[in-house]
């Protein structure tokens, strides 16, 4: 397998580098396209399947590839894969169940490969304002697949408009469903992680009351209030105009009780349900879940990714030929500069052509971990040809 990572402000600036990569006689047949929602994808998927590539894409909140990373343009890895190691699946769920269509996607997964391993973008939230149920497809993915398949990936974005977001191939795309770059596992390993970085703050709480994904008590008292007053906003309690998620749910997330495997998994508020006094989360977390509130990652975190990321690469003794990066949409806010250094950071490790953009939310596993669907996370993967 070759790769290598391309960007521009535009289709023409697109073409233009992607004339300039394949000058060398570098043939890709597969293009993963992380996009501003501002471009035109169909002009960009167009002039991709036009040179013979097949289209893997999802709109983004700013994209990166090593050494560039930007908002509102365009990033693309170009792989140069044979196309019997590869398949997509694309499925438009509409009004449909979640878990029927992630169930479909693995079903289909496993009648490609008998190994496969999957890259899985899906939509964020839909035109209408409606959030896509990640830890439902990756529930409905485990089961289907098995706990031992591996599969990475993230949520579409919308450069944080919340207006819509968009996964698509050179022929289809969807406010409301997943894309699954399906590899033969046999053919193309799979090494990566999921880190987050965030730590608890205190001593645990318990959820006492909650609906679905509206939180309305923590240990017994009015979950909105003690968020708020916790960060010292309590005057923000009943302002209709304050946006919970832009002003605290990325930065100060609550972590969940650590599962086996000893990851710690974020849940974010994301707004307040002033009509019932409760906080709406990202992913609901049902009465009885312990967690913490938290504090945002110390300055050491790159160090702490990019040691782990080294640590594995030493122990699988691989290479990569290619490298992917979900990142959180919520990590640039608090991290700013750091989030380049991660990223950057992880394409050096790897020595090898880098793509990846910031996420409503991202899939992928801890070292040693389970299988989740997290808020807040680093989540990479390299990508390497057997021999």
């Amino acid at each position: 397998m070759k790769a290598k990572s391309i960007h521009g402000k535009s289709a023409a600036e697109i073409l233009t580098a992607l004339e300039k990569a394949i000058s060398d006689r570098f043939n890709p047949s597969l293009a993963i396209v992380f996009i501003s929602i501002k471009q035109d994808r169909k002009a960009v998927a167009d002039l991709l399947h036009q040179n013979g590539m097949d289209v893997f894409g999802a709109t983004s909140c700013g994209e990166f590839i090593d050494g560039q990373q930007s908002e509102g343009e365009i990033a693309i890895l170009l792989l140069d894969i044979s196309r019997d190691s590869y398949h997509i699946y694309f499925e438009n769920i509409g009004s449909g169940s979640v878990a029927d269509a992630a169930a479909r996607a693995g079903q289909k997964a496993l009648m490609q490969f008998k190994n496969p391993s999957l890259i899985v973008c899906s939509t964020g939230m839909t035109a209408a304002g409606v959030y896509f149920n990640g830890e439902e497809m990756v529930k409905s993915l485990e089961q289907t697949l098995g706990a031992d398949k591996i599969f990475v990936g993230g949520m579409a974005g919308d450069d944080m408009t919340f207006t819509g977001t968009y996964i698509f191939t050179h022929d289809q795309q969807t406010d409301c469903g997943l894309a699954v770059l399906v590899l033969d596992g046999d053919k193309i390993q799979l090494s990566g992680m999921a880190i987050t970085g965030w730590k608890p703050l205190g001593i645990s709480r318990r959820v006492t009351k909650s609906i679905e994904n509206r939180l309305y008590e923590i240990d017994g008292k009015t979950a909105v209030e003690m968020y708020l007053k916790y960060l010292g906003k309590e005057e923000k309690q009943s302002d209709k105009d304050f946006n919970v998620f832009e002003e605290l749910g990325y930065t100060y997330p609550f972590i969940t009780e650590r599962k086996p495997g000893g990851e710690m998994i974020l849940r974010s508020p994301i707004k307040i349900d002033h009509n019932e006094n409760a906080l709406v989360l990202d992913v609901e977390m049902p009465e009885g879940t312990k967690f913490w509130f938290s504090t945002p990652p110390d300055f050491d975190i790159v160090d702490e990714i990019l040691n782990e990321a080294t640590q594995l690469k030493n122990e699988k003794t691989i290479g990569a030929d290619a490298l992917l990066i979900f990142s959180c949409a919520g990590r640039p806010p608090v991290l700013g500069p750091l989030v380049t250094a991660e990223n950057n950071g992880l394409a050096e490790i790897w020595k090898t052509p880098m793509a990846g953009f910031f996420t409503y939310g991202e899939y992928g596993r801890a070292k040693m971990g389970n299988q989740e669907f997290h808020s807040g996370a680093c989540c990479w993967v390299a990508l390497k040809e057997k021999k």
